[in-house]
């Protein structure tokens, strides 16, 4: 099978096993994993920022964030189709009583004045019927937006309006060492607009889980409150942190390789009858397209894929295709022709 759906299917390595068996490990929640600790000092570094914490998903980060950064009642700014919008079963809402005002874009990017309007709606009515607003948030690179990546201009921008109203300013950087690879633009400079950015480990790099959130310390040591609230605390967990280094030592230049593998397959679906692409040059790992030549619908285009082999995932009436490091050239070109045979079934 050509697992296509996700990043997030991406499986150990046998290096990696190893790395993670050999781990020294203490008490994370007491802050005694030497491992873990490590890794902390490794993202600090890497991004900038005072201090970290290790979450075992980056949805949990999110959560986690927004709960660190508001106080209920308050609204924050996410773009129409970010991840805490639209994949988080409505998460932040429940936990931190907030509001959420949705910012229409185009692939996930926005401007200035695309924040600015969203203020102005929040504000529309005086004191004290209006909620506060409180904080923008990111996504880097943009999930559905097409792997799109936030340019730093573009961050500069909306961050410096961000602050001069007033807002704290969180990233989603889920798959950020994307953006760094694709772009060449170090992953400091692209949190150096930033009050909170968490990057994570089980997409492209490979490892099986884990995230790491960093900010300054008074902002990471309220995090941690609400990390243990939530049920994120965790005691040896150094044998997944060892995996995380791991990622970082080895597998964050090769994401290179799932970049060109996209755009491979981005343009062997492009010669493809029936097909209508959505991103003709992904910037990163992620090719969306539509079907618009198979009558029977997306559902059964995606049956006939797996039927064949090849495993792709729904996204309303579009599909998205996600290379990773357990998928080779050879599996691009393979699925490329299944997607050709399942349209001619048609």
């Amino acid at each position: 099978m050509i697992p296509l759906s996700s990043d997030t299917e991406t499986k150990p390595s046998e290096a990696m096993r190893q790395a993670m068996a050999r781990a020294e490990v203490g008490d994370e929640q007491k802050g005694q994993d030497p491992t873990v600790n490590k890794l902390l000092d490794r993202v600090c570094e890497l991004l900038g920022k005072e201090a970290a914490l290790f979450l075992p998903t980056g949805t949990m980060c999110n959560l986690v964030s927004i709960k660190a950064h508001t106080n209920p009642g308050e609204v924050i700014f996410a773009d129409h189709m970010s991840h805490v919008l639209r994949a988080e079963s409505g998460g932040s809402p429940l936990v931190s009583g907030i509001q959420v005002e949705a910012i229409p874009c185009k692939r996930g990017i926005f401007g200035a004045e695309h924040l600015e309007e969203a203020i102005a709606r929040v504000r529309a009515v005086p004191y004290p019927y209006a909620p506060s607003p409180k904080l923008l948030c990111v996504e880097q690179t943009h999930n559905l937006g097409g792997g799109t990546v936030w340019k730093p201009e573009e961050l500069g921008e909306v961050g410096g309006k961000a602050k001069e109203l007033g807002l704290c300013v969180h990233m989603d950087g889920a798959r950020l060492l994307n953006a760094v690879v694709a772009s060449g633009v170090s992953a400091k400079e692209f949190a150096a607009f930033t009050d909170s950015v968490w990057i994570d480990f089980s997409k492209g790099l490979g490892a099986p889980m884990g995230a790491v959130l960093a900010g300054p310390k008074d902002f990471i040591e309220r995090a941690r409150l609400f990390k243990h609230m939530f049920g994120g605390a965790m005691r040896q967990a150094g044998i997944v942190a060892a995996a995380c280094i791991y990622a970082l030592d080895h597998n964050v230049k090769r994401l290179a390789q799932d970049h060109e593998n996209a755009r491979l397959l981005a343009g062997g679906l492009g010669n493809i009858p029936g097909i209508r692409l959505l991103t003709p040059q992904p910037e990163t790992n992620m090719v969306f397209f539509e079907v618009p030549g198979f009558q029977k619908g997306v559902d059964a285009f995606l049956k006939g894929l797996k039927e064949r082999g090849v495993v792709m995932s729904g996204l309303g009436s579009g599909v998205r295709a996600v290379t990773h490091m357990d998928v080779t050239r050879d599996d691009v070109l393979r699925a490329v022709g299944v997607v050709g045979e399942v349209l001619a079934s048609a």
